[in-house]
């Protein structure tokens, strides 16, 4: 199959995986807000124009022609005016219009027997549960791709069989031509191992893991010991003896370490010149949450920083300065990535379908956290409002006050709209960075 079609395979498998996150997460405010008996009026995935609906019962459901996330329309998101219609707005700034148009259009499909129906009626409990409903579902749909690409595919992993043997001795930034009289041998090709040969034993000791022998190797620098290796069905052995070489620090986060300065780290090891070959190997299911938590937390982090980053995205844009491998990206970025890796003829296909099944569940990661954050239009936005009413009646039972009835969020319309237009800008700004300046992850 060539490349161009393989490339547009992934983007679609990626696209389409996109589509029904969003469906999902939608689907997450959709059920508890009808088992709560909320009138749910709209199911749309996308915005613009609809192509596609269909009413059932009192809701409809459809698609709309912008695919880029989805809405379910619940009645009474915002408490109704105060004043009974008759009476004009006591402000006629541009801010309590927005906020009156926007109570008027919340109310504008409320019938005579929907008094108990409207969503601001709702405890703050269940208001909280409607809208983490959409960002739970996405937590479980990572959840559930990371198991399949845990315990289905497996993570590539080390084997103890030999990928390439390195001729010559370098240092760290140096080449040699390996023809040349330069070239001092390193010692697994002075010891003439090959590729794939499977190392067996080091130093008298059974090998079974690759982590393990690069711990043995470099604690032997000078000293002959024997390795031996199975070659063609037969064992074969010799001896090395691994030579000191500075190897780069390899931080937790699993790049090379520097120090305070910025200086890339190198240590003085044991060392012999070979590479080890990779497969996937299949994990216990004890290793997705784990695993889980840990993708969640990088997301985490990069929506923390999400403002410098941005900037560092528009400085790379705009200039020569590379982008971030580990910067945010939009749903361009995501398409392209796709699209490499399902090209990769080089690589297997279970590993080109495993790292798809891992961008998706990255991707569900993040638009779980981001909708966390806790402002409009966000569902953390709701969140954090639905907290506030809670806390506000509290204290005035706690002080023997009248209730102050549910928190009228439509009054925080203008931050809504100030962060939908940071949205936007940011999504164009990422999208124009992904077409002229794309991330390299493939170096």
């Amino acid at each position: 199959m060539s490349p161009v079609i393989l490339f547009i395979l992934g983007v679609v498998f990626v696209a389409i995986g996109i589509a029904i996150s969003i469906a999902l997460h939608e689907v997450g405010h959709l059920v508890p807000a009808k088992l709560f008996k909320v009138r749910v009026t709209k199911y749309m995935i996308g915005f613009g124009p609809t192509l596609w609906s269909k009413r059932k019962g009192e809701t409809e459901y459809g698609v709309k022609a912008i695919p880029l996330g989805g809405y379910v329309s619940m009645i009474g998101m915002y408490p109704p005016n105060k004043d009974d219609g008759t009476v004009r707005p006591s402000s006629t700034g541009m801010f309590q219009t927005l906020a009156t148009e926007a109570r008027s259009m919340a109310h504008e499909e409320v019938g005579p027997g929907d008094g108990k129906r409207v969503f601001y009626r709702l405890p703050v409990w269940k208001k909280v549960i409607v809208m983490l409903g959409g960002p739970a579902m996405n937590l479980l749909i990572g959840v559930a791709l990371t198991a399949v690409l845990l315990m289905g595919f497996g993570i590539s992993t080390p084997t103890t069989t030999i990928a390439d043997v390195s001729k010559c001795q370098v240092k760290a930034g140096e080449t040699v031509d390996p023809d040349s009289a330069d070239c001092k041998l390193t010692p697994a090709a002075a010891a003439q191992l090959k590729p794939n040969d499977t190392i067996t034993s080091f130093d008298g000791k059974p090998v079974t893991k690759w982590d393990e022998l690069t711990g043995w190797i470099r604690s032997s620098a000078g000293r002959e010991v024997s390795i031996t290796v199975e070659r063609d069905g037969s064992p074969v052995t010799t001896t090395v003896t691994p030579v000191l070489s500075a190897r780069p620090v390899i931080g937790a986060d699993g790049r090379q370490a520097t120090d305070s300065n910025g200086t890339l780290q190198y240590q003085e090891v044991g060392f012999l010149g070979i590479g080890a070959q990779t497969a996937l190997v299949s994990q216990p299911a004890s290793s997705v949450l784990p695993m889980a938590g840990e993708n969640i937390q990088q997301v985490a982090g990069v929506v923390l920083n999400l403002p410098a980053r941005v900037v560092g995205v528009a400085k790379a844009a705009f200039s020569e300065e590379p982008r971030d491998p580990n910067g945010p990206i939009s749903v361009v970025g995501v398409g392209r990535v796709a699209g490499e890796v399902a090209a990769m003829e080089e690589v297997p296909l279970q590993s080109r379908l495993a790292a798809l099944v891992g961008l998706l569940a990255g991707l569900n990661f993040a638009l779980a956290v981001f909708n966390l954050v806790p402002l409009l239009p966000l569902d953390g936005g709701h969140v954090a409002g639905a907290l506030y009413e809670g806390a506000r009646r509290r204290v005035a039972k706690l002080f023997g006050r009248p209730d102050p009835g549910a928190f009228d969020i439509a009054k925080l319309l203008p931050v809504t709209y100030v962060v939908a237009a940071l949205l936007m800008g940011m999504s164009a700004l990422l999208i124009y960075a992904d077409i002229v300046k794309p991330v390299n992850l493939f170096g």
